[in-house]
């Protein structure tokens, strides 16, 4: 029987009631990894019938976090970020992201981005998460078609960020 949205959510509700720090969410990327082993919950939310860059599956009310369905087509690279005042998890479904981490060299002031320096590159494959926690400055790159489950503090999409430039 494959696992349903409304387990996931309560998984990581269980868990971020607890402990929102680092270690509930390096718990919560473990249960992202539980999820995307599961060939039916993927099939569901992220098969050949999704194809849109990004679906929220669930909000939760109290908590405000949003598990997220993402459905990448061609080839991008997003700019350097983090996620504002929250967190985020990334979980590969299907593709490769190629994920760069940086260190902030200068904060952006007004309208001028910040500057940062690369800290660390890897490959994100089908099956694994990782966590960003707040202030946590990332970019993925995708040469292809990719499809992910995303879970977010808060829907980053009402929330302001910062931009930056690589050095």
């Amino acid at each position: 029987m494959a696992l349903t949205v409304d387990q996931f959510a309560e998984d990581c509700r269980q868990i971020l009631n607890q402990d929102s720090s680092e270690t509930g969410l390096e718990k919560v990327r473990l249960v992202v990894e539980r999820f995307l082993a599961d060939r039916a919950f993927i099939d569901e939310h992220l098969g050949p019938d999704n194809d849109e860059s990004r679906k929220v599956l669930y909000e939760d009310p109290e908590l405000e976090f949003c598990i997220c369905a993402h459905v990448h087509k061609g080839s991008n690279e997003a700019p350097p970020h983090d996620h504002g005042p929250t967190w985020a998890i990334y979980g590969q479904a299907a593709g490769r992201t190629v994920m760069t981490e940086y260190e902030k060299v200068k904060a952006p002031a007004g309208d001028t981005p910040g500057k940062v320096k690369t800290t660390k590159s890897y490959d994100l494959d089908p099956g694994m998460a990782v966590a960003y926690s707040i202030g946590q400055l990332h970019s993925p790159k995708r040469a292809g078609e990719t499809r992910l489950i995303r879970i977010e503090g808060k829907d980053v999409t009402k929330l302001k960020r910062d931009s930056y430039e690589r050095t």
